[in-house]
């Protein structure tokens, strides 16, 4: 369960908001996912086990990354920037995106100031395929007003 929360949280976060990585948002995806994956994967396993966990979380990672990666376009990331700067903590947006047919539903949990700026937490829930992923975070705003997920 951690595993797939972490992963997709920094998944989403290279993808989606902080443009972190170049190239095709799938291949960027599977890659970050299956690096996390594996260094989590790594981290839960002991002994004997721990070689099976990275290998497990790498697959896992990879797979949770690559879907990610593809369902997010850039009206979805615009979405996401919108509802971070203009929607009330507790109130959820949701919005369905009509190219890819997935829906997202996204909640601001808490909003707390920065010396840089305002920073606000929030649950991200995507439906895809017919399965809900579900991404805890942290965005902060930038000096150019955009939003980027921290740690």
């Amino acid at each position: 369960m951690k595993l797939r929360i972490l992963a997709t949280s920094l998944v989403f976060c290279a993808l989606t908001l902080t443009g972190c990585a170049a190239g095709p948002k799938e291949e960027t995806g599977m890659v970050i996912g299956g690096v996390l994956g594996g260094l989590l994967g790594h981290q839960v396993g002991g002994g004997r086990g721990q070689t099976a966990a990275t290998i497990v979380g790498t697959i896992a990672g990879v797979a949770i990354g690559g879907a990610m990666g593809r369902s997010m376009d850039d009206v979805d990331r615009m979405r996401i920037a919108a509802t971070l700067e203009t929607t009330r903590t507790g109130v959820a947006t949701t919005w369905h995106n009509p190219d890819t047919g997935y829906n997202y539903r996204m909640e601001p949990t808490r909003t707390y100031e920065r010396a840089q700026g305002p920073c606000r937490e929030y649950t991200l829930d995507a439906q895809i395929g017919g399965r809900t992923e579900q991404v805890y975070g942290t965005a902060c705003r930038q000096p150019d007003g955009s939003w980027r997920i921290v740690d």
